[in-house]
């Protein structure tokens, strides 16, 4: 027995992780016992099922639920958040575990976790990094079990792509803070629970006087009002919050040090957007793609076969620069590659949009009950709506274009720094 073991016998207990091939059976065996495994390979066959294509499907209270439910078995059977600390109910494993999982997943059939993307993808992460343990206890397992959702409360009427200019103001009042203010374009909201909300909570200079807090949103005083859109959805809301108390104990980092805050939760927003860029999403299922070209008789048309190319090319160099990315974070190195991803995917999701407009034509635009083909419809209206959300690509293109290729910054308007 060597003398680090002496020194550190609850290191020397911890048990082995189980190796990739050992989690891949277990996960294996947990998805056989949980769900049905899909046929086709996930593909589903033309004219059969659900055709609507959709990036911004609005959640209905029974699809969140499902979604909960789902969480709730995967946690509970350690496939819940397989990178977690364990302290809070992770396993504390690799990333490449994750993806392995993830990838099993996908041939069987389980509820979409879109309901729950904000909460696992941005929320949950930000509450991780700068969350104290009060704040922790209550909502970091609660949020990756599915029995807490969040959302995220940053854009407002006046402040979208400047989030240094949020107007929404928390004065503190003993170990509370007080908030009003309004929020706007916020994901989710109408089934959330709790929302991670940015302030501003000083008179100070821009990027110093903002700070973040976890609230609930079932507290007196938040009113959720949903926003329809051109698509018929409902799946962005408005946020009321008239004299909102919330605990000092639940605010993220330092008073005034928000901006810290918003940074790192709009990277973790880029990367799970940007994630879809290189297929991570169905709409890049290129097999359904090719399926629907040759239904329609449209895969020997050379425009078709153009702008099918673009979309192949866009999604393949997508996977690449998601590598690479993934590469360099491991190694410690983060830099403007989800701003790059984030671009790939409005760019890919423009191709798409352009492929099925030249493929379907005249019944893209009118009902005609053929399966597969005015479903795009909805995908089509959405598409530009990529271009705001998560950052617009005009702040994207600055990002990369100040930190990658090295040009200056634009000059400030008069009167701001």
């Amino acid at each position: 027995m060597t003398e680090d073991v002496l020194q550190n016998p609850r290191e020397a207990a911890a048990p082995a992780p189980p190796s990739l091939e050992e989690f891949e059976a277990e996960a294996v065996a947990f998805l056989e016992r949980s769900a049905r495994r899909r046929s086709g390979g996930g593909i589903p066959e033309w004219g059969e099922g659900d055709d609507r294509v959709s990036l911004f499907r609005g959640a209905t209270a029974a699809e969140a639920e499902e979604a909960r439910d789902w969480r709730r078995t995967a946690f509970d059977a350690g496939f819940g958040w397989i990178t977690g600390p364990v302290e809070w109910g992770g396993r504390g494993l690799p990333g490449r575990y994750e993806r392995a999982y993830l990838r099993l997943e996908r041939a069987y059939e389980v509820p979409s976790r879109s309901p729950l993307g904000v909460s696992l993808g941005m929320v949950g992460p930000t509450l991780t990094a700068f969350g104290g343990q009060v704040a922790k206890e209550r909502w970091l397992r609660a949020i990756y079990r599915g029995d807490s959702v969040g959302c995220q409360l940053f854009s407002e009427p006046g402040a979208g792509s400047d989030l240094a200019a949020v107007s929404t103001r928390a004065r503190r009042d003993g170990e509370e803070w007080v908030v009003s203010g309004q929020k706007v374009w916020t994901s989710g909201a109408h089934f959330s629970d709790v929302g991670l909300l940015m302030t501003r909570t000083s008179p100070g200079p821009r990027h110093g006087n903002l700070t973040a807090f976890m609230i609930d949103m079932h507290a007196p005083g938040v009113d959720v009002r949903p926003l329809r859109q051109m698509t018929g959805g409902a799946d962005f809301n408005e946020v009321y919050l008239d004299e909102v108390r919330v605990p000092d104990a639940y605010r993220l980092g330092e008073v005034d040090g928000g901006w810290k805050v918003a940074l790192a939760t709009l990277m973790a927003e880029r990367g799970a957007i940007g994630g879809s860029a290189g297929g991570g999403s169905g709409l890049f299922k290129l097999e359904r793609i090719v399926t629907m070209l040759r239904q329609l008789e449209r895969s020997d048309d050379p425009e078709v076969r153009q702008a099918y190319a673009k979309v192949h090319c866009g999604v393949v160099a997508a996977k690449q620069m998601r590598a690479r990315a993934e590469a360099a974070a491991k190694a410690g190195q983060v830099g403007a590659e989800m701003s790059l991803s984030k671009l790939a995917l409005t760019e890919n999701l423009a191709a798409l949009a352009h492929l099925v407009s030249v493929a379907l034509g005249p019944k893209l635009l009118a009902d005609t009950g053929e399966w597969g083909t005015f479903a795009w419809a909805e995908f089509v209206l959405g598409v530009p709506g990529f271009r705001l959300g998560g950052g617009t690509d005009e702040i994207q293109r600055n990002i990369v274009a100040e930190r990658v290729l090295g040009l200056p910054k634009e000059p400030a308007a008069k009167g701001r720094s």
